[in-house]
């Protein structure tokens, strides 16, 4: 079976700084992705420069947001894997090689996320930070889907498997990540992978305000979904495996 090949989306808006330290990163992997996939989501600094400087291809997404920025650089990704970084992700040399090695190993693995540990926190208190902050999101996460989530700072997806899904995820102010896996379902062998840790920014927890936007997020991207397949449906679908859907397809 030949390697797949792996393309690494990174959607960003007017983060040139992080995403040079996050392209930097990825121009050091042991096993160089197929192709980086900038999406400059109506940036107004330098990014899209930036990015075109370190060789990635850049992409272009007006329409404000991460849900709408990420599909557009799946879409535009040809590689076999999708892989997904942020632009504020430190992925280690080993990164690409670990998706690519998982990802050969089982055909029928569809996607794999990782997690990561902040790297702009006192240093007494990011362990216990990235341990409460990440565990609380796959702990509550996993039993809201009946599998494991995805996590969109560390992940890799199949691109058939996106191709399949792409009319189920939502554009909207979601948490593109937990939607992205809600649409995947139970029924794919999703993983997860500590050796897929990345550093990131502890950004996304200061200020009240942003800690309220996100969880704002969260119920949104928990509504959506839930309407379609409620948490205890998804996992007798789980638990039950074909013999739910043959339940279902009888009455």
């Amino acid at each position: 079976m030949s390697a797949v090949t792996v393309s690494v989306v990174i959607p960003t808006r007017d983060d040139a700084e992080a995403l040079a330290v996050c392209l930097a990163a990825l121009r050091r992997q042991t096993v160089a992705p197929w192709e980086v996939v900038v999406v400059d989501n109506g940036s107004s600094d330098e990014s899209a420069a930036i990015a075109a400087a370190w060789g990635a291809r850049v992409v272009s997404e007006l329409r404000v947001g991460i849900p709408a920025a990420a599909a557009a650089g799946y879409d535009a990704a040809k590689g076999d894997v999708i892989a997904r970084l942020d632009a504020d992700s430190r992925p280690d040399e080993g990164w690409v090689e670990r998706i690519a090695a998982r990802m050969n190993a089982d055909p029928e693995l569809v996607a794999l996320t990782g997690t990561g540990r902040f790297v702009d926190l006192p240093a007494w208190s990011r362990t216990v930070m990235s341990a409460a902050y990440l565990g609380a999101y796959y702990l509550f996460a996993y039993l809201a889907l009946g599998h494991a989530p995805l996590w969109g700072s560390s992940m890799a997806v199949r691109r058939e498997a996106w191709l399949a899904v792409r009319e189920d995820v939502s554009l909207e102010d979601v948490h593109d990540d937990l939607d992205l896996a809600f649409a995947l379902g139970p029924h794919r062998r999703i993983r997860f992978d500590r050796a897929l840790t990345v550093g990131v920014s502890a950004r996304s927890l200061r200020g009240r305000a942003q800690r309220r936007r996100r969880l704002d997020r969260a119920w949104r991207t928990l509504r959506l979904n839930w309407r379609q397949a409620p948490p205890w449906r998804r996992w007798w679908h789980r638990i039950a495996g074909p013999r739910a859907d043959g339940a279902a397809q009888a009455t």
